[in-house]
């Protein structure tokens, strides 16, 4: 016996070349991109790793869990890190990265996320990479969450390293994941001694025997059903086109915003501004008293599959996050994912509009 998924023929150098380039146009980048066989954290950790080093000065960005995350691991190489952090129910602006650059100007690393999916919130990339262009420092992105859902433009916005993943609004698989690489950024590598070689976190081991080598011979065993559902996904969005794909998302969180505010019962968007406000999830502020966690366990006993969860640490008691992503970025997910939080509500003692939600979600639905 045998399964469509096994007994493949051997993934070729070609057709993981080819992957790639798709992606790259995914991203509009002439950048180097490279597919890593893993998560997204592997690039992530990878491209800080190879970047920097003890002679490393950091700004690093915090609107949410990952960058903590990111200064933890500039620390750990040695980087001198300064971190610029704000409210996770904002964004930062380009006015406070200039400020900071400027009271530091050693700094030659920023890091950043792009869109929080933990917090719900969005950073203006475009702007941002204006004022670290004209600092000159290395620009160290995270657009894990936000490529597919809102533009993301390595190139037109002066990104070195520019990490995405698959599996949220790309509706791919979460076994790979991509980063493109600019020159700039290859050089800073080379010159780091501390950069992983051998490793599988090492970027310079792909430069060097992938990139460099004409993309001939892979470095190992690709994960090949991994791979092919990326190929799929990127093809499922040609299809689409992205721009439709990302009008979806807009669609989808404008909505998920709308009916929040109007179903009421103290239900209300965690992030305070709709500009601020990410595509690929939206995040809402459980009504004081109750517990985030059972009002979605509440909702998801009416209908399993939604796409609801309380947030994470430690605001698994006030959020709530609507992951309205790939697949899932429909008005009917949105329709249903409030009604059912309405129910919980409702069952909570609370009042609650949910004709004046389904109407609020068709109005802003576009």
């Amino acid at each position: 016996m045998t399964h469509p998924f096994l007994d493949l023929a051997p993934l070729s150098a070609e057709h993981f070349a080819s992957i790639e380039d798709r992606v790259a146009r995914l991203m509009d980048t002439s950048q180097d991109v490279v597919i890593m066989q893993g998560e997204a954290l592997l690039p992530l950790e990878g491209a800080i790793r190879g970047a920097a080093g003890p002679g490393t000065v950091a700004l690093n960005v915090i609107t949410g869990p990952y960058g903590q995350t990111f200064g933890d691991w500039l620390r750990d190489c040695g980087a001198t890190v300064h971190d610029l952090a704000v409210p996770f129910h904002t964004a930062v602006t380009a006015e406070q990265v200039g400020q900071a650059l400027a009271e530091h100007p050693e700094i030659d690393f920023v890091s950043l996320v792009h869109a929080e999916a933990a917090t719900g919130n969005t950073n203006p990339v475009a702007e941002i990479g204006e004022v670290v262009s004209r600092h000159g420092a290395l620009f160290y992105l995270d657009a894990v969450a936000s490529i597919a859902a809102e533009p993301v433009l390595p190139d037109a916005w002066g990104v070195d390293l520019c990490v995405i993943g698959a599996q949220k609004a790309m509706g791919g698989p979460a076994g790979v994941s991509a980063v493109s690489v600019s020159a700039r950024a290859w050089e800073r590598m080379a010159a780091n001694p501390n950069a992983p070689r051998h490793s599988y976190l090492s970027l310079l081991d792909w430069k060097q025997r992938w990139v460099d080598g004409g993309r001939k011979a892979l470095l190992h065993a690709p994960a090949q059903l991994e791979m092919l559902a990326l190929e799929a996904c990127v093809e499922r969005i040609e299809g689409e086109d992205l721009d439709a794909l990302m009008a979806r998302h807009a669609s989808a969180a404008a909505a998920t915003r709308a009916g929040t505010l109007a179903l009421g019962g103290g239900l209300e968007p965690y992030v305070h501004e709709a500009r601020d406000a990410a595509p690929v999830a939206t995040t809402l502020r459980a009504p004081a008293g109750t517990d985030a966690r059972e009002l979605v366990a509440r909702a998801l006993a009416v209908d399993p599959v939604l796409p609801l969860v309380a947030g994470g640490g430690a605001l698994a008691q006030e959020m709530i996050r609507v992951n309205h992503y790939g697949p899932q970025a429909t008005r009917g997910v949105v329709q249903s994912s409030l009604a059912a939080l309405g129910g919980a509500l409702a069952e909570a003692g609370f009042e609650v509009d949910l004709e004046g939600a389904r109407k609020a979600i068709a109005a802003a639905w576009e």
